[in-house]
């Protein structure tokens, strides 16, 4: 019997690869902005810290987005918010192994959350659009509390609803804003390889286990007693 009582997951890189979806968002906003559009792989670089970011990190072309304007800004986050309204879970897939390692996970009784920089408005219907809003009995967003992920509010927060001491949850998820809000947090931290993680190793985290799937997760978990 595993010692652990629940798992939360972040959503874009540990559930879904929604690249495609934000990226074509992102490159309609910098167009109608007379921008030139970026390459995807560039873009997913910048995934990862909530959407208000990746405006920032689109609209500057690159990870420091400190000096932009805030009035480009403003303009760039309104167009981004539209666009992306409209293609939310278009080409959004579901990673492999994500079903299974659900279920086992479910099977075995872990309680399963959501804990995203994500948006409300765009994660519930992502998560329905994908069928994955089944699997969770909460979803924590990056609207949710004061501050998002890598602070520790959102996974508090979570372990909170639940009911549970976050010693008692395992934090999943594919960067290091996942791995610092977990260990914040107090909670195990396993990470997955196939993310973002904003371009860097995954190998270079803080983590308890690197997991290849979350089928792999689920047996790290359930061999923790």
């Amino acid at each position: 019997m595993t010692s652990y009582r629940a798992a939360l997951l972040d959503l874009d890189g540990t559930l879904l690869d929604s690249i495609p979806d934000l990226a074509m968002a992102a490159n309609a906003m910098r167009v109608e902005l007379g921008m030139p559009p970026l390459r995807e792989d560039v873009l997913a670089t910048f995934v990862g810290k909530g959407v208000d970011n990746l405006v920032r990190r689109t609209l500057a072309a690159n990870l420091d987005a400190d000096t932009l304007d805030e009035a480009v800004f403003a303009r760039g986050r309104a167009s981004f918010h539209r666009h992306y309204h409209l293609v939310n879970g278009d080409r959004a897939r579901v990673y492999d192994g994500v079903i299974d390692g659900l279920k086992r996970m479910r099977e075995t009784g872990l309680r399963l959350a959501v804990v995203t920089n994500k948006p409300t408005e765009f994660t519930l219907p992502l998560l329905q659009r994908t069928g994955l809003a089944g699997f969770f009995e909460l979803v924590v967003c990056g609207d949710t509390c004061a501050r998002r992920k890598p602070d520790p509010d959102q996974v508090l927060h979570a372990c909170e609803q639940m009911g549970i001491d976050p010693a008692q949850a395992v934090m999943i998820g594919d960067s290091v804003n996942d791995t610092v809000a977990g260990r914040r947090a107090g909670t195990a931290v396993l990470a997955v390889p196939y993310g973002y993680n904003e371009g860097m190793d995954v190998r270079s985290l803080e983590v308890d286990g690197i997991v290849d799937s979350l089928v792999e997760a689920a047996d790290w978990i359930g061999r923790q007693a």
